[in-house]
């Protein structure tokens, strides 16, 4: 299977003021994290504001930001919702487009049982010959999947990774412990990168990345390299930013910090709304303490 990277990005999709999506600006975008550090684009995913896009705009958007990097870098499509025979539908249509792998995301709303999500992702998994990353992220979902339905999962073929974003720390060591080797862990959260990787984990699926990408990079490179105290240094002095990045809902931070640094991603789609005010007065002060590394 092929590596799809430590370093992925959570990528923004781009819109026009008319609130169409800006498939030439979104290639654009996709070429400037390449040369930022990423090593992979997740595209629709939540950062992308995947629920506001329809079938047709997401497969634009995988095909146009594959075209854009080729092989430089992997494209992981989000194609997977609480509807399993759609996200089977879609899954094999981004499957033909070209892209690397799919994000296999714990349904919201339905809430299945344990047994459920094994169901649901494997009969996904078996539709297609890519790879899938399972996405855990119960503050989003409102359910939890556990150590042992991901270890369970992590036995199929295909199904290469998790991106965890629980916030739990013992259930994600319990899964970088009893996990096979070649089954990798990402840290879901920016601000848990450094403990997760120094546990086993293998990298981040990154908001952050969308403007700091060398930075994050950075940051990872120390602990691959052993050098604990310097990624300790590096995590505390970004962990602000990581951190405001999630003041309020995203993306909302992360778009309106783009459009700040003249990066211009346009407009938010509804439900998304601009950023409140009150956020910017709070946000301005600390973006401004850092060099975005995106231009």
């Amino acid at each position: 299977m092929k590596d799809l990277g430590r370093l992925i990005t959570a990528m923004v999709t781009p819109f026009k003021n008319n609130g169409e999506v800006d498939y030439e600006r979104a290639k654009e975008f996709a070429k400037a994290l390449v040369n930022t550090g990423s090593d992979g684009l997740l595209i629709g995913g939540t950062t992308g504001e995947s629920p506001s896009m329809s079938e047709e705009e997401k497969l634009e958007l995988f095909k146009s930001v594959k075209d854009a990097v080729g092989s430089s870098a992997s494209v992981i499509a989000g194609t997977t919702d609480n509807n399993t025979i759609a996200s089977i539908d879609l899954s094999k249509k981004a499957e033909k487009l070209g892209v690397d792998a799919i994000l296999l995301t714990v349904p919201a709303y339905n809430k299945p049982t344990q047994e459920g999500l094994f169901q649901h992702f494997k009969k996904i998994s078996e539709s297609v010959s890519i790879p899938g990353i399972l996405y855990n992220v119960p503050s989003r979902t409102s359910l939890n999947m556990d150590v042992d339905t991901t270890i369970r999962l992590s036995k199929i073929d295909n199904i290469v990774g998790v991106k965890e974003a629980s916030s739990d720390p013992d259930q994600i060591t319990n899964i970088i412990s009893k996990a096979d080797n070649d089954f990798k862990i990402w840290s879901g959260n920016d601000n848990e990168t450094f403990s997760i990787m120094s546990t086993g984990g293998h990298g981040v699926v990154s908001v952050a990345s969308n403007i700091i990408g060398n930075q994050v990079k950075k940051l990872m490179g120390y602990v691959l390299d052993g050098q604990t105290d310097l990624a300790a240094t590096e995590h505390k002095r970004l962990l602000l930013f990581f951190n405001a990045l999630f003041w309020v809902t995203n993306p909302i931070p992360i778009r309106y910090a783009l459009n700040r640094s003249g990066f211009h991603m346009g407009p938010p789609r509804l439900p998304m709304t601009e950023a409140p005010d009150d956020f910017k007065k709070n946000f301005d002060p600390v973006m401004d303490q850092y060099d975005m590394d995106i231009s």
